[in-house]
């Protein structure tokens, strides 16, 4: 499969999820709890906000783009969030579902690479309509596990990051780490992967 064919199905993949109006949602929603959080010190009040932040933008899409899968997502995540935070009564639990999310993405990275199943491998197989025939090719499967660990690395180095500004309560520094650790480093690890791929070819195969 060609590189710009394989683009173009990663983008489509990519807008099926939402695409970064997703992305720019679920940070939004992060970055208005913050705010008014800073401002009100109320968790009651800053949660409102930010859950009917996500309501306006997800009737919104309803109303213009008839995803409602999408929109149901990102009000459960944001309605998590802010039931988690409610509960305990600490801002630093509507970041807890992310921080879990990191931990959780992870072990599956992790457990894919000792079963010899690199995730990565398994969603370019799919995508490129071949399944598991890239195992059959050592040099490639390699290639996957590399691009693969790359993504682990990411998970690890970014829950050692969470884990100690959650269980220290530090709300401010938690949220930006967050944000960061999201959409701007999965896409940096997707261009590394990218790069090892194209370089060694197995994109062109």
């Amino acid at each position: 499969m060609r590189l710009a064919l394989l683009t173009e199905k990663s983008l489509s993949l990519f807008a099926a999820v939402g695409g970064w109006r997703t992305v720019a949602e679920g940070v939004a929603s992060r970055v208005v709890f913050l705010i008014a959080y800073l401002v009100t010190g109320e968790i009651l009040t800053a949660e409102l906000i930010a859950v009917g932040g996500v309501v306006v933008f997800a009737v919104i899409r309803v109303f213009t783009d008839r995803k409602y899968w999408q929109a149901v997502i990102g009000l459960a995540i944001t309605g998590l969030s802010a039931l988690l935070a409610g509960r305990t009564g600490q801002a630093v639990d509507f970041y807890l579902p992310a921080v879990l999310m990191q931990v959780a993405g992870g072990a599956v990275f992790l457990l894919s690479i000792l079963v010899r199943l690199p995730l990565v491998g398994v969603v370019l197989g799919a995508m490129r309509g071949e399944r598991f025939g890239w195992r059959r090719d050592p040099l490639q499967r390699r290639h996957y596990q590399l691009c693969t660990g790359i993504f682990l690395a990411k998970f690890v180095v970014v829950t050692a990051v969470l884990v100690p500004l959650y269980t220290r309560g530090l709300v401010t520094p938690l949220a930006i780490a967050t944000l960061l650790s999201g959409a701007p480093a999965a896409g940096f690890c997707g261009y590394l992967c990218w790069r090892v791929l194209r370089a060694q070819g197995a994109l062109a195969r």
